[in-house]
């Protein structure tokens, strides 16, 4: 005859904590896996555009963000911007600063790459094109979405280096270059990587590609 053996009380007190530890983990492990669970992943050729050569998709690990290029309002930094991403120079670079629910900053192309990532000089990088003049308009809108050349604090000091505002930031206004705004996929951006503690990132989420609509017909 088998004689059913009698758990002690600290052996169901252990028990219970070891199965409670294990649900918690696992849970925790799907909410970080499935952050991009509930969001809309657009998808560009399903959308009819007015300017379709003026269109961008930046592919972030989230899904696509659709952006609306402005080359009437600053011609020189749109030139450079669609330059920068038919070259392919944004593909796997750093969403290296991040300020929740306020802004994200990419474009790091010398440091920020996934390959080189360079955790000291990311944010300080240049490239082979050079610098570019600020072009400013006063009446444009900094709203949410915008998409801006980012530079140092001295004007005429804008590379490759851009920012996209996840909320209203009027003070922008007359101080940036604006490119564009995003038109569809802004709650994407959202879910980028950032830290309470830090503006910059340590392991940061990357661009995926980032591509003109017209090439990817």
């Amino acid at each position: 005859m088998i004689h059913k053996i009698k758990q002690s009380r600290s052996e169901k007190i252990l028990l219970f904590f070891l199965i409670s530890l294990f649900i918690f983990s696992s849970g925790s492990f799907f909410i970080i896996k499935n952050k991009c669970l509930f969001i809309k992943d657009h998808d560009p050729n399903k959308i009819k555009f007015i300017h379709p050569e003026n269109i961008a998709i930046l592919r972030a690990p989230c899904g696509n963000v659709i952006i609306e290029l402005y080359p009437n309002i600053s011609p020189n930094s749109v030139k450079r911007f669609k330059m920068l991403i038919e070259r392919k120079e944004y593909d796997n670079v750093a969403f290296h600063r991040v300020i929740k629910n306020v802004l994200v900053q990419s474009g790091d192309t010398e440091y920020g790459k996934r390959e080189s990532l360079n955790y000291a000089k990311i944010g300080n990088g240049k490239s082979k094109y050079g610098t570019i003049n600020t072009e400013t308009d006063n009446n444009f809108d900094f709203g949410k979405g915008t998409v801006a050349m980012a530079r140092t604090y001295e004007r005429n000091s804008e590379d490759t280096q851009f920012f996209i505002l996840l909320k209203d930031a009027p003070l922008f206004e007359g101080e940036y270059s604006p490119v564009g705004k995003v038109k569809y996929g802004l709650d994407v951006l959202k879910k980028i990587k950032y830290d309470n503690k830090t503006e910059y990132i340590l392991r940061p989420d990357f661009i995926e590609t980032f591509r003109m609509l017209r090439s990817i017909n």
